[in-house]
């Protein structure tokens, strides 16, 4: 009886039908793009509607493409959240572009692993070309060196382990921090605004929270650096050891900018790591006219820019900055015998938690590629334009009033009419306004809190967001104002 299996029954997909559904594939995602204004922003759906259609039990033979295609159009898409939409002006709205999404498709074809120089030159050696692509667009420091990870949480982290990695006495990558008694507390220091990944990164790395202190802001939501200086000094009377300053470029409730140049002299004084995260609002700095936000750069030891959020970027792809690559390698490198390569070449495995890689750094070649600076330059200048317009808008009406400076292409807002000046009234009023603006599915906003007063904020960073999608948006927030206001009355 012959038991050998032929190449039909093990191997891959056909490659005629690799072909085929391909093609077919492309062309349903060029549609989808082509018509994304047809479906609603944000599903109208339950929790555990989709999953409840779903089958419970895998196939146990294979089933055909056309199935699958069918359940993606019956099941799927009734409950995606249309990020690539052009009225999704939620949170920092991440938009994917043609270009991004063939490199994601060519990154899946070649699958290779990133891990070192020797499992794939091309993918080591397009990442380091990429970051230095970087740093000329951002007009960064020439001594920063960099690393492509997938998120900002996981850059930020990095930068955090980085930072306690420098306090080398310690030897805390030997001897690690539980159960000792021969090393101060570590403190890291954030604004009041810094995003909350920072306390993550500050929980996985062993600070716990109160390894975190918060300082305060201004009236316009940055970092005070003399209240950063006090807290420094106390805390060093106290025992605690300082170890890593967050400064934030483009906060994420209200996008405001803190003053790295001032807190960049204090931690150059005090010898204390400085990381900048600037995941949204790095982008910006592609314009000349916004480098201001990276003024005293120089002076931090880290950096963060997210692409996939305000460069057209497939999700995920988050660059990493620092004059101290020794520094974070030293705080990660380990290997195997199996995986020794080339001496005098980068394996960015050494330089992170991850040791398998993603080829992501073919996204930033071919958007960049095909786009030019130039190109990139026009679509966040024109969001910017359009954001401020639309603040120009809200400072003129006499129902809705700012609520931050407009520095990017985020506005913050809410509605105030003339006879409501209770806070709590003014916050329930603003929770239904963004319900009843959301339920419509024309718009998705976010909303976020700000000196205890809730407050709209509306996001203009999409490839495909223009002029007339913002004039609908206001018109929309106009409307469910009125109908909210009669019904209250």
């Amino acid at each position: 009886m012959n038991n050998n299996l032929n190449s039909s029954q093990v191997g891959d997909m056909p490659k005629e039908e690799f072909r085929k559904y391909g093609r077919q594939l492309i062309d349903w995602i060029a549609c989808y793009l082509e018509n994304v204004e047809s479906y609603p922003v944000i599903p109208d759906i339950e929790p555990g509607k989709i999953k409840n259609k779903l089958s419970p039990h895998p196939p146990e033979t294979g089933e055909g493409m056309e199935a699958v295609f069918s359940d993606v159009e019956k099941i799927i898409m009734p409950g995606i959240t249309h990020w690539n939409h052009p009225d999704f002006m939620a949170y920092f709205n991440s938009t994917s572009s043609g270009p991004g999404i063939l490199a994601e498709l060519l990154t899946a074809g070649l699958n290779v692993n990133a891990m070192a120089w020797h499992t794939c030159p091309s993918a080591t050696e397009l990442e380091e070309a990429m970051i230095e692509w970087y740093k000329k667009m951002f007009d960064l420091p020439q001594n920063f060196w960099g690393i492509i990870y997938d998120t900002a949480s996981v850059s930020s982290m990095h930068a955090i382990a980085a930072a306690r990695e420098q306090l080398a006495g310690l030897k805390i990558r030997e001897k690690g921090m539980a159960g000792r008694n021969d090393i101060p507390r570590l403190r890291v220091y954030s604004s009041e605004q810094a995003h909350f990944s920072i306390d993550k990164a500050a929980v996985t790395l062993g600070f716990g929270l109160e390894g975190i202190r918060k300082i305060a802001v201004d009236e316009s939501f940055r970092m005070i650096p003399g209240k950063l200086k006090e807290a420094i000094e106390e805390d060093k009377r106290n025992g605690w050891l300082p170890c890593c300053v967050v400064a934030t470029v483009g906060t994420t409730s209200s996008t405001s900018v803190d003053n790295v140049d001032e807190i960049g002299t204090i931690c150059n004084e005090e010898n204390i790591w400085l990381h900048v995260d600037a995941a949204y609002a790095g982008t910006a700095a592609v314009l000349p006219e916004m480098r201001w936000i990276f003024r005293g750069i120089e002076k931090a030891d880290s950096l963060v820019i997210n692409p996939h959020k305000w460069m057209f970027t497939p999700i995920d792809l988050s660059l990493f900055f620092t004059k101290k690559p020794e520094v974070l390698k030293r705080a990660f490198s380990l290997s195997a015998e199996y995986l020794k390569g080339e001496g005098n070449a980068t394996d960015f495995m050494d330089y992170g938690i991850q040791l398998g890689r993603r080829f992501r750094s073919l996204k930033s070649w071919f958007i960049i590629r095909h786009f030019g600076v130039e190109g990139i330059q026009k679509r966040i200048r024109e969001h910017i334009r359009l954001a401020k317009e639309f603040a120009g808008w809200i400072d003129e009406h006499p129902d809705f009033e700012r609520m931050a400076p407009t520095p990017f292409s985020v506005v913050c807002f809410r509605a105030h009419p003339k006879d409501v000046n209770d806070i709590d009234k003014l916050n329930e009023l603003n929770n239904k306004l963004i319900d009843k603006i959301n339920s419509t599915g024309k718009l998705f906003l976010s909303g976020t809190i700000l000196n205890n007063k809730f407050v709209i904020r509306i996001a203009v960073s999409g490839i495909r967001t223009f002029e007339q999608n913002v004039k609908d948006a206001q018109n929309l927030i106009e409307q469910k104002l009125t109908e909210l206001l009669k019904e209250e009355h």
